[in-house]
């Protein structure tokens, strides 16, 4: 009991934290000296809609509002001399709002109101101000009509035939300073993508007339010639010098050098590559024109190899001759060739507390051809004090992996492909994985599989993911005092489940897309789609050549059954930004999995669990669900510490596994804010959050009563949780702290379910509420659970 309750401790202290940097009620103006106003508000009249929250912007920074917390921590802080934690306070400066005018009224100028004009005002009370700035816009200038002023042929012939995509100046259009720079750069880049090397954006002009009292404009683009030719030369690409230094960046010392296709010469001082796959990547052939998309991909494929420290974009040199054509030269210093890398979270609930660690080691060379081996190792254990334990304190479970994964840099196949890489780096993965996993009393189960996955890019934002096969055997041995329980209490579909040895093949497809976009703060959809499919092979053959079949009934291979399904899972998220780094995020998760023909049921790693610090984050991993199942209603009546029931031993014997399901229905809403740029080094953000959802079994079993899905009880049936949370982000990972609050749970019946509401005054005490679940769970009941982890939760 001591434990339990300096966990709570533990808990009251972090939420008070958490409620520290996420509200805040002390005096703003405190650190105010004599005549010195806070600025807490800021007003545009007068001006569009469309462009009054754009006009914010162009406030200067120092006048504009304090978020709160930031300046609660700089008030917090300053006293101790660190006066880069948080926000200094907005103090009210006349020439900073002066300026801030200005700007504002330039900004609407470019906007086609040419004759706008801005004023200011500021409004002082209890030494806050408040600035508002009204405008006065006037009419809005239209473009009447746009020609063009180009006397070289052949790029007046190239601008009129692309100006129709790109261009955003059309007539009876808004007269727009920014179309007009997005103009002028759209086409530049066109010319860069034909040939034109030495085109410079100021050959691009415009020249407008709005003396009409009309308020309209006439404007013509013009392109000047170089001053010494009569036209704009093109160039074609020559030879390509690749230079690969040390990885301390010199390049002294005997080279590596070969030639390929006799355009290629390849020089490495490192010693450490082939030419093959650097050349394969280099999008520039020998004779083509020069084209700067073929320039940038170039350089974003060699840096996704993932070998290379420093690939900066190809230089050009002129030939000596004549004939306008460009030598390349690409000099790149090559990463550390082995790394090294730890991660791991910590999470604690009731009298449970554990951890899951990761280390994953890297080789990114083998072969000398970039070729990346990694080899992961991951260990999960949960722990109990003893109050939620019949068997006494110590291990409940432990989940082991370990994986090796050869990756290679394209696409491994005994057929001769088209050249990769247009949007991305194609991969081949063969891997090779091992699982334990090992519940204290219950089974010890392991399972082997090996693989062979392509992924390639459709476009830069839609990823395909095909694994033709995958070999999977897995073995479970079942503690002998808990399988004669478990079969004198009729549990045979548990012994079943994972008691069984399995052999199966199986097949999966992904599709991703906008997975490039998730560090984005604008408004995207991201969806990732899978498809496992799984025994069918197997099923063909073992008909074919009518093999043997066991005491069930199932078809058998080498002595072993295996087993059919189809098993599909969808995570759909709709990003959504209120701009700066304020983000909100919907997430519907959904899956099923179907056994069929040779099976019964699902691999026991196949099913869906729910819980954990990435879905449902109020439960532990795998303690939600399915359904509306209730382990006191289960296992009947509980016993007592000292004499405990038959049920009581089950009920802890299939603890963690019996809470699976063949569906799963995940929603998740979080909201992202930043907190403070600098605390302590690091970028502090906060979220509030709410999850909701379940898992449940396909069909009714015996085993889960009310376990099954049922379209009329699905909100019934389903978990709810809200809560807030830290993320600590130091640039190359963000370290994550939530606390997460039961709100509804589905194993009670009726208004019961809304135990946050019912119950808030047992949120860090003892009380009937809980006691009452003891004597029936023989477990503690907790409201909070805290996650510790590593990266964003989705």
């Amino acid at each position: 009991m001591k434990a339990y309750k300096s966990i709570n401790r533990y808990r009251i202290a972090i939420l008070s934290i958490l409620l520290l940097f996420i509200g805040s009620g002390c005096s703003l103006t405190r650190g105010l000296k004599g005549n010195e106003s806070l600025v807490r508000k800021v007003t545009i009249k007068g001006m569009d809609k469309e462009f009054s929250e754009l006009a914010l912007n162009y406030v200067d920074k120092q006048q504009q509002p304090n978020n709160l917390v930031n300046l609660e921590l700089y008030y917090i802080f300053n006293k101790k001399g660190k006066k880069n934690i948080g926000e200094p306070p907005a103090i009210l400066d006349s020439n900073l709002v002066e300026f801030s005018r200005v700007q504002i009224e330039k900004f609407i100028q470019s906007k086609g109101y040419l004759k706008a004009k801005v004023s200011d005002t500021i409004i002082i009370k209890k030494k806050k101000a408040q600035l508002i700035f009204t405008t006065t816009q006037g009419p809005m200038f239209r473009i009447r009509k746009i020609a063009d002023s180009i006397p070289d042929r052949t790029v007046r012939n190239l601008y009129r035939a692309n100006r129709p995509v790109f261009s955003h100046l059309q007539p009876g259009g808004r007269f727009d300073t920014d179309s007009l720079a997005f103009d002028r750069d759209a086409f530049y880049q066109v010319m860069k993508r034909n040939g034109y090397y030495e085109f410079y954006r100021q050959y691009i002009n415009f020249a407008y007339d709005s003396t009409y009292n009309s308020s309209v404009v006439d404007l013509t683009l013009i392109i000047d010639n170089p001053a010494d030719r009569p036209s704009h030369p093109t160039f074609s690409i020559n030879n390509t010098l690749i230079t690969i230094s040390t990885a301390g960046g010199r390049t002294t010392g005997v080279a590596d050098t070969t030639v390929v296709d006799s355009q290629f010469t390849f020089v490495d001082y490192s010693h450490r590559f082939k030419p093959h796959p650097v050349v394969d990547y280099i999008f520039q052939t020998k004779g083509d024109l020069y084209n700067s998309d073929m320039q940038t991909i170039t350089t974003s494929r060699l840096s996704e190899l993932n070998v290379f420290r420093n690939v900066p974009n190809p230089t050009y040199i002129k030939t000596a001759d004549s004939t306008n054509r460009l030598n390349t030269v690409i000099s790149m210093i090559p990463l550390k060739q082995m790394s090294d890398r730890v991660e791991g979270e910590f999470l604690f609930s009731g009298g449970r507390y554990g951890y899951n660690i990761g280390n994953t080691f890297t080789n990114r060379n083998m072969f000398k051809q970039a070729v990346t081996l990694q080899v992961k190792l991951n260990m999960s254990i949960l722990y109990d004090n003893g109050r939620n334990s019949i068997n006494g304190s110590g291990v409940e479970n432990q989940d082991f992996k370990v994986g090796a994964s050869l990756i290679y840099p394209w696409i491994v196949t005994p057929f001769n492909l088209a050249k990769p890489g247009k949007y991305g780096v194609p991969h081949t993965t063969f891997s090779s994985n091992y699982s334990l996993y090992f519940q204290k009393g219950l089974v010890e189960r392991t399972s082997l599989v090996n693989s062979v996955t392509y992924d390639f890019l459709e476009q830069a934002n839609k990823v395909h993911s095909i694994t033709p096969i995958d070999i999977e055997f897995s073995k479970g041995t079942l503690d002998p005092v808990a399988k004669e329980q478990l079969l004198k209490a009729n549990r045979l579909s548990y012994v079943f489940l994972i008691g069984r040895t399995v052999f199966t093949t199986g097949s999966q497809y992904t599709y991703q897309v906008n997975g490039n976009q998730l560090n984005n703060y604008k408004d995207f959809t991201y969806f990732r789609g899978s498809l496992d499919v799984g025994g069918n092979m197997l099923s063909a053959v073992t008909n074919a050549f009518n093999t043997e079949k066991d005491s069930e009934g199932k078809r058998t291979l080498f002595g072993y059954s295996f087993y059919q399904y189809t098993k599909f899972e969808i995570d759909l998220r709709l990003y959504r930004s209120f701009g700066g780094e304020r983000q909100f995020i919907f997430r519907v998760n959904p899956g099923l999995g179907v056994p069929y023909g040779n099976s019964s049921l699902l691999i026991f790693e196949k099913n869906f669990y729910a819980g954990g610090a990435n879905d449902m984050r109020a439960w532990l991993p795998r303690t939600l669900g399915p359904g509306q199942f209730n382990r006191a209603t289960t296992y009947g009546p509980a016993g007592t510490d000292a004499a405990p029931t038959i049920g009581d031993t089950l009920r802890t014997r299939l603890k963690y596994i019996d809470q699976f399901g063949e569906i799963k229905l995940i929603t998740n809403a979080e909201y992202r804010f930043k907190v403070a740029n600098n605390f302590f080094g690091a970028k502090l953000k906060g979220a509030l959050f709410m999850d909701a959802g379940n898992v449940w079994r396909l069909h009714k079993q015996p085993d889960n009563p009310n376990g099954e899905f049922r379209f009329n009880n699905i909100l019934n049936s389903s978990a709810m949780d809200i809560g807030a949370g830290l993320r600590f982000d130091v640039s190359f990972f963000v370290f994550r702290l939530d606390a997460a609050f039961k709100f509804k749970d589905p194993q009670f019946n009726g208004s019961e379910q809304w135990v946050l509401v019912k119950h808030a005054n047992e949120l860090f005490h003892d009380g009937a509420f809980k006691s009452r679940f003891y004597n029936e769970n023989r477990e503690s009941y907790n409201f909070m659970q805290l996650n510790f982890g590593i990266g964003m939760p989705f």
